[in-house]
C-alpha cells in the first residue's frame, strides 16, 4: 500500500465537479431525478479504482462501502417514515387543516418571517430540523402556494428556522454529537452557539420581513384565496381533531422516542383517525364499495406506500394534497447512497486527509485556521454528502490543533456546527439537502438563495475567528500531551 498522492486526492473531486456541472447543464433542475445520482455513483467507482491502485484490496473497499450504507441507515428510515407521514396526514386532513387555519391567521406581509419563527420554536422544542420541515414545513409551503407567495422563499424560511432550533436544542442529536466529538458539555456548547445563531437568525428575519413587505400589492391587500379555502372545507371535515397526529408526534419527540418510530406511529395514527373523521375522503381515494374497515386499512396502507392523491378538478387543492408515500423518497435514497459511499471512500483511505494536512500547515493565524475548518466541513458536505461526516471529521482532525494553539474546544464545537450542520441543506446531493428538497417539494437550487440563516451563521463564526470576538483561550497543550488536559 502507498500513501495517496495529491493527484489521487484531487482527481475524484475534479470528476465530481465536471459530472455534476454537466448534469445540471444538460438536465437543469431535473438533474436531481437521476442524472446527479448516476454522477455520484460514477465518482464512487472512480474513487474505488484509485484506492485499489494504491494497494488496498477489493474486500477492504467493499467493507468501506458497507460501512457507508450502515452510517445512514437511521436517516433512510426517517426519510421513508416522513414519506408515509405526508401521505396519511393528507388522507386524515392534518396538513389541509394546518393550511386552512394558517391562511386565515398568517398575513402575507409577514408570512415568511412568521414561517421562520414558527419552525424555529418547533425545532427547538423537539430537537429535529427534519421532523419540523416534514410536518409544519410542508403545511407552510402549502399555505404559501395558496396565498400566491413564493414557495422557494417559504422553503428558505422553513429551513432557516428549523436549523436555528436544531443547533440550539438540547434534544438535537447533532448538537449532542458535536459537543461529544469535541469534548465539551452540550449545555456549554449551546451557550456558545447562541453568539452566532441568534444574530444570524435576526439577519434572516429582517430579510424575510423585507421580502414580505415588497410583495405585490394584490397579495398585500388581502388573502385572494376565499375560493380555495371553501374548496378545502368542502373536501375535508376541517376541525382541530385533525391535528391530533401532530400532537402525538410532538409528545413522542419530547419523550425522545426514535425519530423514525415517532414519525411512523404518527402516520399510522393519522390513517386510523381518517377512518372516523374523513370517511368520504377515504372512499373517494379508493373509489371502492367494500367493507368500511377493509377499505380504511387499504387507504392507510396505500397512502403510506405511494402517497395520497385527489382528483377534485381544482388544481391548487389537488397539487396541495396529492403527495407523500414512501415511494416518493426513492430518488432521495438513491442520491444518499451514492453521495455517502463516495465520501466514505475518500475519508477511509486517506484521500481527504491528503488535501487537509497541507491546509492546516498553511493556516498560521487563528482566522485562517477558522476559515480552514469551515472549508473542510462545507467541502465534506459537498463531497461526502452527509452532515455527520462533515461534523465528525473536522472535530477529529482539528481538535488537537486547537488545543496546541491554546484555543478552547468550545470554539471548535461552535465552528463545526455552524460549518457542518447548517450548510448541509444547501447541497442538493447531501442527505439533508436531498431530504429538504423532496419533503418540501421545492428544489434545493431554488430555495438555496433564501436559506439566509444557513450562510450567515457560518460567515459570523469565521468572522469571529478573524476578529477574535468571543474566542476563548486556554493553556496551550504540547504535541505529546493529551488534548483533554490543560
Amino acid at each position: 500500500m502507498r500513501r495517496p498522492s495529491l493527484v489521487d486526492a484531487v482527481l475524484p473531486l475534479v470528476v465530481l465537479a465536471v459530472l455534476i456541472a454537466g448534469s445540471l447543464l444538460l438536465f437543469g433542475l431535473d438533474a436531481l431525478d437521476g442524472p446527479i445520482q448516476v454522477a455520484l455513483v460514477g465518482c464512487a467507482a472512480i474513487a474505488a479504482l484509485i484506492v485499489r491502485g494504491n494497494g488496498h484490496s477489493w474486500e477492504q473497499i467493499g467493507h468501506a462501502e458497507q460501512e457507508a450504507i450502515a452510517s445512514v441507515t437511521s436517516a433512510l428510515f426517517i426519510l421513508l417514515s416522513v414519506g408515509a407521514l405526508i401521505g396519511t396526514w393528507n388522507l386524515s386532513g392534518t396538513i389541509p387543516t394546518l393550511v386552512y387555519y394558517g391562511i386565515q391567521v398568517l398575513a402575507p406581509s409577514w408570512f415568511y418571517a412568521a414561517a421562520a419563527i414558527i419552525c424555529g420554536i418547533v425545532a427547538l422544542s423537539i430537537g429535529s430540523s427534519w421532523t419540523t420541515a416534514g410536518t409544519i414545513g410542508v403545511g407552510l409551503v402549502g399555505i404559501a402556494s395558496l396565498l400566491d407567495l413564493s414557495v422557494a422563499i417559504t422553503a428558505g424560511a422553513v429551513i432557516s428556522g428549523a436549523y436555528l432550533g436544531d443547533k440550539t436544542s438540547p434534544l438535537s442529536e447533532t448538537t449532542i454529537l458535536t459537543a461529544q466529538m469535541v469534548g465539551v458539555e452540550p449545555r456549554e456548547h449551546i451557550k456558545r452557539q447562541v453568539w452566532t445563531s441568534v444574530p444570524a437568525f435576526a439577519v434572516a428575519l429582517v430579510v424575510f420581513l423585507v421580502l414580505g413587505w415588497v410583495s405585490s400589492p394584490d397579495v398585500q391587500d388581502g388573502v385572494p384565496t376565499s375560493t380555495e379555502l371553501a374548496d378545502l372545507d368542502q373536501l375535508y371535515w376541517i376541525n382541530p381533531v385533525n391535528l391530533l397526529p401532530l400532537a402525538l408526534l410532538v409528545v413522542l419527540s419530547v419523550r425522545k422516542a426514535p425519530a423514525s418510530l415517532a414519525l411512523l406511529a404518527s402516520a399510522v395514527f393519522a390513517g386510523v383517525l381518517a377512518a372516523f373523521t374523513q370517511s368520504q375522503v377515504v372512499a373517494d381515494f379508493l373509489a371502492g364499495q367494500g367493507n368500511v374497515v377493509v377499505e380504511s386499512i387499504k387507504a392507510t396502507w396505500q397512502a403510506m406506500a405511494t402517497g395520497f392523491s385527489a382528483d377534485t378538478g381544482l388544481a391548487d387543492v389537488d397539487r396541495l394534497v396529492s403527495r407523500g408515500g414512501m415511494s416518493s423518497m426513492l430518488f432521495t435514497l438513491w442520491l444518499i447512497f451514492g453521495a455517502v459511499t463516495f465520501g466514505v471512500l475518500l475519508e477511509k483511505f486517506g484521500l481527504i486527509s491528503r488535501l487537509i494536512d497541507p491546509m492546516i500547515a498553511a493556516a498560521k493565524s487563528t482566522g485562517r485556521l477558522f476559515l480552514t475548518v469551515f472549508a473542510c466541513a462545507f467541502g465534506l458536505n459537498i463531497v461526502a454528502g452527509d452532515q455527520y461526516i462533515a461534523l465528525v471529521l473536522p472535530a477529529r482532525i482539528f481538535r488537537l490543533e486547537f488545543a496546541r494553539r491554546g484555543l478552547a474546544p468550545t470554539n471548535l464545537s461552535r465552528l463545526t456546527a455552524d460549518s457542518g450542520t447548517v450548510t448541509s441543506p444547501l447541497v442538493p446531493w447531501n442527505s439533508c439537502g436531498a431530504f429538504m428538497g423532496a419533503t418540501l417539494g421545492v428544489s434545493t437550487l431554488l430555495y438555496l438563495p433564501w436559506a439566509v440563516f444557513c450562510y450567515v451563521s457560518p460567515a459570523l463564526s469565521v468572522l469571529y475567528g478573524i476578529t477574535g470576538f468571543k474566542i476563548e483561550e486556554v493553556e496551550p497543550v504540547a504535541l505529546g500531551q493529551s488534548a483533554g488536559q490543560e
